[in-house]
């Protein structure tokens, strides 16, 4: 069963600036120093990877994965159409952008897969973040009150309870979580040993391969893009009367 991604927020002038404010004072209950460090505990020695402080508290990208970002309603439809197949998948705080976590180095091929798959040059809202990037990390799936993973919380005392009612609103959350103490590599999309579009991810883990998924998403992204200017059009037209 996919995940289910709310609607995307009315976009701001870039996309990203007034919705990210709004998300910055949102965020204000997760900002709490305890918080943050049982996070970063969560997610360094349970699942080894390195983080930047925040707040919010941030996972670089380029090290253990690179991360695919794209708007919520096409990422929606992307989750339905490859279904639970593949890696880790997040929403950001807003809503706005669903991040599929990939193989090292995916960013990297991502303009080349798209002029190799005729996308190159058409406005897509696919993006990437690779070496040397970072993604607002998302609340750990596990709740502290219910278990942490190994490791965790030994040197800075009991976990946290979480703050009555889940996440605050305006922090990320994960849509398909990954697993603390097991390796994410196997489960990320990547380019095949043997060619591009030929393959499970080139991994020997049942990932989709990353020509698939970009391809996928791409149409995903231009079908919403399409979606988007007509609801538009439908609500600005002029009523006719006779």
């Amino acid at each position: 069963m996919a995940p289910t991604v709310p609607p995307p927020r009315a976009p701001s002038d870039d996309g990203r600036g007034p919705r990210h404010t709004r998300c910055a004072r949102s965020y204000a209950p997760w900002r709490e120093e305890r918080y943050e460090e049982w996070y970063e505990e969560w997610y360094e020695d349970g699942l080894g990877w390195p983080t930047a402080s925040g707040p919010p508290l941030g996972l670089l990208t380029g090290v253990r994965f690179d991360v695919l970002e794209l708007p919520a309603d096409a990422g929606a439809a992307l989750l339905r159409r490859t279904g639970p197949t593949g890696g880790p998948v997040a929403l950001s705080g807003c809503g706005g952008l669903v991040r599929l976590l990939v193989a090292e180095g995916s960013a990297d091929e991502l303009p080349g897969l798209l002029d190799w798959l005729d996308w190159g040059g058409i406005a897509l809202e696919l993006t990437a973040l690779g070496a040397g990037g970072r993604m607002a990390a998302p609340v750990p799936a596990v709740p502290p009150a219910a278990g942490s993973p190994a490791g965790s919380g030994a040197s800075r005392g009991a976990a946290p309870p979480r703050p009555t009612g889940g996440a605050a609103e305006g922090a990320a959350r994960w849509l398909r979580p990954p697993e603390p103490g097991r390796e994410v590599e196997p489960t990320l999309p990547a380019l095949t040993l043997s060619g591009r579009g030929d393959g499970d991810g080139g991994r020997g883990g049942g990932a989709p391969d990353l020509v698939r998924l970009v391809a996928a998403a791409a149409t995903e992204c231009h079908r919403a893009r399409l979606l988007r200017g007509n609801v538009f059009r439908a609500n600005t037209q002029p009523l006719a009367f006779s």
